[in-house]
């Protein structure tokens, strides 16, 4: 099924998906199901990580639906204990083994960890990424101190930051510091776990418009220029999700909802 998807460029001037299916808590053959329902409707964004013990369950996914590898845009992460430069390389080649690819698009410093230096762990990211075994190397849950030491450290790009954001949980030092550093926002947990949907503001903005208020809450993302990873695990979420790219919210209502 091909769908219209918006994409972000970049530094490496690789092409990644504004929309993706976020995959934490997807455990055995609900994420097998999840991933494989996604792909299917046109999804190409897979975001994972070590720590979320499912990277075999994604990987038979990708072999069932038999995606067109190119066309997938694959995000992992290396979880802070084996941040060191061994333990990077261990857990990507555990990654690519279980996801049943060659390759990741995205590899991810997971959390900080002041116990290990950030030049060690990115030496590691750069010898993946001389192996074309990563193809962008990012970081989540960095502050504006961590990302400009990580800027002077690392001999690779930092392309990504993928940070905890949503309409009640705004970091905008963070993301002004990336819009000006050419570093892409990934939003995590983009609807609150739930909790913003009942918020009046976004309640009333999508009656207006006919759309939910999930809808309302990732265009506000989208329309930041962020990238948006929300986990669903049924066709009708996955479709709602979808819908966040025809239409857009007015200057008065994105200035309601960066209110909240």
């Amino acid at each position: 099924m091909e769908v219209w998807m918006e994409s972000v460029k970049l530094k490496s001037s690789s092409e990644m998906p504004i929309l993706g299916l976020g995959t934490w808590d997807l455990l055995g053959q609900a994420c097998v199901q999840a991933v494989k329902m996604a792909l299917n409707l046109g999804y190409t964004h897979i975001d994972t990580a070590w720590m979320y013990e499912n990277q075999g369950a994604i990987g038979d996914a990708l072999k069932e639906v038999g995606a067109d590898r190119e066309r997938l845009f694959i995000t992992s992460k290396v979880w802070n204990t084996h941040l060191h430069f061994d333990g990077v390389l261990e857990q990507c080649e555990e990654s690519l083994r279980d996801l049943q690819t060659s390759y990741l698009d995205l590899f991810l410093i997971h959390w900080p960890n002041e116990a290990v230096p950030l030049d060690e762990t990115f030496r590691a990211m750069k010898q993946l990424s001389d192996e074309g075994k990563v193809q962008n190397v990012g970081v989540s849950n960095f502050s504006v101190n961590l990302l400009e030491e990580s800027q002077s450290v690392s001999e690779v790009p930092i392309t990504v930051n993928q940070i905890k954001y949503h309409p009640g949980e705004q970091k905008r030092d963070v993301l002004k510091w990336c819009n000006e550093h050419r570093v892409a926002v990934t939003a995590y947990t983009p609807l609150g776990r739930g909790e913003i949907l009942v918020e009046p503001t976004l309640v009333e903005i999508a009656e207006r418009l006919s759309k939910t208020p999930g809808q309302v809450a990732l265009r506000w993302l989208v329309q930041q220029g962020m990238v948006v990873i929300p986990k669903a695990s049924s066709v009708g979420h996955l479709k709602e999700n979808m819908d966040v790219f025809d239409w857009f919210l007015s200057e008065v209502d994105m200035e309601r909802v960066d209110k909240l």
